[in-house]
């Protein structure tokens, strides 16, 4: 038990470390700002396709789940789209849609620079006086934080959309009472919460990416070791800055 401890505490204290070093001044701005719109491309535009695609269809059979197994004639006709609306706003963009980012962008991460770590380009950037871990880790972090309120905003519009789709193609319910359940008693902050969520699952899947990718010791086995640690361990993390946030940001 203490030696499992002292693990996690030990790994805390590497990760503090290296986060020390990683934010400090680049040493060329030009050089950052351009691996800065790189990464924002590789992490954030990438992933643009896979966050519409999970949202259409999950923003679809949430409509349809709450209209076939919740509403009854007791209830008002509207109260399809105000779940959904709910759902999709407060946890399913930017909680659970930055768990599965956490596996394609995490893993993405922690192989990259896992790589360059057992091929020694990480040693060969030290030598020549480069920071390396403000050189390879803060673009990430940055474009990432940069880029997922976008994608959050993206998978919510996404899942309405497909709460539309339903509506209009499966006939499930009416676009009408669709759209009053939409707007109803609809709160501006919710929206908020969400993107400031996102902020904060972004850095988390960068930064804890990152510190696996860059520990790594051995050969390519230790690198999908890695990876898979980074995105247990972000995931982990995620559900835990959940709980705290939302009980803080909605009070």
């Amino acid at each position: 038990m203490f030696n499992l401890i002292f693990k996690y505490l030990g790994a805390l204290g590497r990760y503090c470390i290296l986060m020390g070093r990683t934010f400090s001044r680049p040493e060329r701005m030009r050089m950052f700002l351009k691996q800065y719109i790189k990464e924002m491309s590789q992490l954030g535009v990438d992933s643009i396709g896979i966050v519409l695609l999970i949202s259409f269809f999950i923003g679809a059979v949430i409509c349809i789940q709450i209209k076939l197994n919740i509403q009854s004639p007791w209830m008002p006709r509207f109260v399809t789209g105000y779940t959904t609306r709910e759902i999709m706003l407060l946890e399913f963009s930017s909680s659970i849609m930055c768990l599965i980012l956490a596996g394609k962008v995490g893993s993405n991460i922690a192989s990259e620079i896992g790589t360059m770590r057992v091929t020694q380009q990480i040693d060969a950037l030290d030598i020549m006086g480069v920071n390396s871990a403000s050189y390879l880790i803060l673009p990430k972090i940055t474009a990432l934080v940069t880029m997922m309120p976008c994608l959050v905003t993206f998978s919510t519009a996404a899942g309405i959309i497909g709460a539309y789709a339903t509506a209009y193609l499966g006939h499930v319910l009416t676009a009408d009472d669709l759209t009053y359940g939409l707007h109803y008693s609809f709160q501006s902050w919710f929206f908020w919460c969400s993107v400031i969520k996102s902020l904060f699952f972004a850095f988390i899947i960068s930064s804890v990416a990152s510190f696996y990718g860059y520990q790594v010791e051995g050969g390519s086995i230790e690198v999908g070791k890695a990876s898979t640690n980074a995105v247990v361990n972000s995931s982990i993390l995620i559900l835990f800055s959940d709980l705290f946030l939302t009980q803080l940001l909605t009070k």
